[in-house]
């Protein structure tokens, strides 16, 4: 556990917080095994003023990208955690909960999402992928879409005709009536990195854009087919590399200046996925061998979930290093180097390229800033075992994503291009598959943050982190106490 143990059952427990800064699109989502597979909604922050920075919409739309589940989501948690299951899919994905069309699990076409829209109208989109697995892209058939704002931050706006919105994120977009009135599907397609890597079924849910004066005729065309876009196919993952790219952040902010100039702490962290041996043995069979149990890692090292007390209140209660074994800091670069982004990595077979660097370990890891510390990471996605992309999230704070890039991560090279001009403000950032991602953030906000990727078989097999950052000179700047009714801890297994 990292900031709280769970809410046990029968009980509750009352959030406080504020959303000063921010407007925009957020999400919450239960943070335990893997129930925010079902446990998610969606945040809406307005301008206290009611002004935007762009036209004001006529009618807010929260769309949210999900999955439909049919088995038992501890047990999909617990084989991710002892090594990985590629056969725990979802055996659907949804839009505001429904299915679509593409489905008949009742043993009737399920219903759509009916967006009944008038011409002319703005409508603010605004998107969320609370799914446990994949990055989704979405379209409108007929329709573009103006960008304004992404994880709670403004974005300069542009246009596009797809979204390409990874777990974790929230996307704000303007959608204008102004088709052909008719019926025109909205379409959630998944999309996942070709063979060698290990392949999902495809996944895609659909709803309607209805415009209110569509001709109702029995032989319009509208009625009888709504309008399909053409979308990108689910191997191509160039087109969420360009939708990133595209984003870019309002200028003026107030940390602009402080994160352009001196970096206090700097983090290049090799995400990927190895072995450990069962039974803390020093030594196994790797390859796939039923000696070893397959872990995702930060660094070459997997993350321990404290079971016993949350990160945040032993930190209170000054036992950090007493609470949970094998604390120590996440080390600053991995402990070798290699050809991260080599192809040759992704499969997993005896005697196979990977197997010599397929070694790792497991430890609570953690990071200690001091307050106001400005702190760069890059992120490496790595080919090892398999070629994904990362959607890395640290609560918390927000950061400024400053460039990605394809391949190994070269400071050289890549710092000259940096966008340190309007970089966008981002609490989740997509890192490339087989690339990388550079950002900065201002260590502002005392407590223990956790970092991890936001692909859930990432995170349960080890693909995380915590952030510790220290109080400020002020009781503004300080972390209050616990509150009294914190959750408790009831498992105390270690």
């Amino acid at each position: 556990m990292i900031t709280q143990c769970p809410i046990q059952p029968n009980t509750t427990f009352t959030y406080w917080f504020n959303v000063t800064g921010q407007e925009g699109t957020l999400w919450w989502h239960a943070h335990v095994s893997i129930l925010r597979a079902t446990l998610h909604g969606i945040i809406v922050i307005r301008p206290k003023s009611g002004s935007y920075p762009f036209q004001k919409p006529h009618m807010d739309v929260p769309v949210i990208i999900g999955e439909w589940w049919q088995r038992d989501l501890m047990k999909v948690d617990k084989n991710f955690s002892t090594g990985g299951h590629f056969s725990d899919n979802p055996a659907g994905a949804t839009i505001n909960g429904k299915l679509g069309d593409l489905y008949n699990y009742s043993g009737f076409v399920e219903d759509n999402l009916i967006l009944n829209v008038e011409q002319g109208k703005t409508y603010m989109l605004r998107l969320v992928n609370a799914v446990l697995f994949s990055e989704y892209y979405f379209k409108v058939a007929g329709h573009k879409f103006t960008v304004v704002g992404a994880d709670a931050n403004y974005v300069k706006p542009y246009t596009t005709d797809v979204v390409a919105i990874a777990p974790g994120e929230t996307i704000d977009v303007l959608m204008v009536a102004d088709a052909p009135p008719c019926r025109y599907y909205m379409v959630a397609l998944a999309n996942q990195p070709p063979a060698p890597d290990p392949q999902i079924p495809v996944f895609m849910s659909r709803g309607v854009v209805q415009y209110k004066n569509a001709p109702i005729d029995v032989g319009s065309n509208c009625i009888k087919e709504a309008v399909m876009p053409e979308m990108p196919d689910q191997h191509d993952t160039l087109t969420s590399f360009y939708f990133h790219g595209n984003l870019s952040g309002l200028a003026g902010h107030s940390l602009l200046a402080q994160i352009q100039g001196h970096i206090d702490e700097r983090l290049y962290i090799a995400l990927g996925k190895g072995s450990i041996c069962k039974g803390n043995k020093p030594s196994c069979k790797r390859g796939l061998s039923d000696e070893a149990i397959l872990v995702a890692y930060m660094n070459n090292v997997s993350f321990h979930l404290p079971e016993k007390m949350s990160i945040l209140e032993a930190r209170q209660h000054a036992k950090m290093n007493g609470a949970f074994r094998g604390v120590e800091d996440l080390p600053s670069r991995p402990p070798r180097s290699f050809n991260f982004t080599d192809p040759a990595l992704i499969p997993v077979v005896p005697g196979g390229k990977l197997e010599e660097l397929e070694a790792t370990r497991k430890a609570t890891t953690m990071r200690r800033f001091a307050h106001n510390a400005v702190v760069e990471v890059v992120f490496q996605s790595t080919a090892t075992m398999q070629s994904d992309s990362n959607p890395m999230h640290l609560h918390g704070h927000d950061f400024f994503v400053f460039a990605q890039g394809h391949g190994n991560y070269n400071p050289v090279r890549d710092v000259n291009g940096y966008n340190l001009v309007d970089p966008p403000l981002k609490n989740t950032v997509q890192v490339p598959r087989l690339g990388w991602a550079a950002i900065r953030f201002v260590a502002d906000n005392p407590g223990a943050w956790f970092l991890h990727c936001h692909f859930e078989f990432h995170i349960a097999m080890g693909m995380a982190t915590v952030f510790e950052v220290a109080n400020g000179p002020t009781v503004d700047e300080t972390l209050p106490p616990p509150p009294s009714d914190l959750p408790k801890c009831t498992n105390t297994k270690e």
